[in-house]
């Protein structure tokens, strides 16, 4: 039977067993919002869950866990089907799950960072097909897939919010000049169908050993550069789409985390701030934005 509590407001985030996602289910659940968090592996989640719940500024009871691959359909069915009898409709889904595309050198990179020296992350950073897909997978199409599941439980709302953790990699300062870059630019004309066919492509040349910059694709970190930069495209498509959404993607800064062993100059409750403000939204607030920090930026 469905928890039909009007007053009560619902919210789902990925990746949440760590990192900014943790962080970010704190935040919302303090607000009294009932948090769905979600992880790949069944026992870090519900310890993360365990650990929430008694923490002070915590309503108990206010952070629940459900297991999710959001590369996997039938983990994303079942999560529907929870949602969907326990809650009857979704408030607020935070699509935060995120691999990085590649394995970085992490003496090299602390040697950087505590020299103060700039990183030359083409260097010190290991990609490789498999790596390619799985960023791909979970960055890009996983997002999709599961705005594709929940936007009719969304529309259930009467203030939905979608937010999609992106990063400044997705600038399109940072993908070449060429087709693709003019595709994912020109956002009078951009359609999911297009945003797909930048991913497609990009796949291809990356299989075929065609991933250059004289192509239009970014050399380094180049699955993490376009998968962002997609998820942002999609953010603006989204807005279009669904007008009474309040739909948003943002870079919370460099945050400490497992990407990056821990380097980062923000912590990750400063990172989960950032989806928190674009989560909380007011109805006709910012939508199809682009946020680098807590301030709207451009994309270019």
């Amino acid at each position: 039977m469905a928890e039909t509590d009007p007053t009560k407001r619902y919210a789902i985030v990925t990746g949440a067993n760590k990192g900014i996602g943790i962080a970010i289910c704190r935040q919302l659940a303090s607000k009294g919002i009932h948090v769905l968090l979600t992880a790949r592996d069944q026992a870090r989640g519900l310890e993360a869950v365990r650990v929430l719940n008694e923490e002070p500024g915590v309503t108990p009871g206010n952070i629940s866990f459900h297991q999710l691959d959001v590369t996997d359909p039938s983990s994303v069915t079942a999560l529907v089907g929870f949602v969907e009898s326990r809650f009857g409709r979704l408030d607020i889904l935070v699509n935060n799950a995120g691999v990085l595309g590649g394995v970085i050198d992490e003496q090299a990179l602390r040697e950087s960072r505590d020299g103060k020296q700039d990183i030359d992350w083409p260097k010190i950073t290991t990609e490789t097909s498999e790596l390619m897909e799985e960023c791909i997978a979970v960055n890009y199409y996983g997002v999709k897939r599961m705005v594709d599941a929940f936007v009719h439980l969304l529309r259930r709302s009467d203030s939905p919010r979608i937010v999609n953790v992106s990063s400044r990699s997705g600038l399109l300062q940072n993908v070449p000049a060429g087709w693709a870059k003019g595709v994912l630019s020109d956002a009078k004309s951009l359609s999911e169908e297009k945003v797909d066919e930048v991913v497609e492509k990009f796949q291809k040349d990356y299989r075929d050993g065609a991933c250059h910059e004289r192509n239009g694709w970014p050399t380094h970190l180049s699955a993490y550069c376009i998968a962002k930069a997609a998820l942002n495209a999609y953010t603006m498509v989204l807005a279009r789409k669904h007008l009474d959404f309040r739909v948003n993607c943002m870079c919370p800064g460099y945050v400490s985390s497992d990407m990056n062993h821990n380097t980062g100059s923000f912590t990750t409750d400063e990172g989960a701030e950032v989806a928190v403000m674009l989560a909380l939204v007011p109805n006709g607030g910012p939508t199809g934005k682009f946020f680098k920090r807590t301030e709207e930026a451009s994309l270019i």
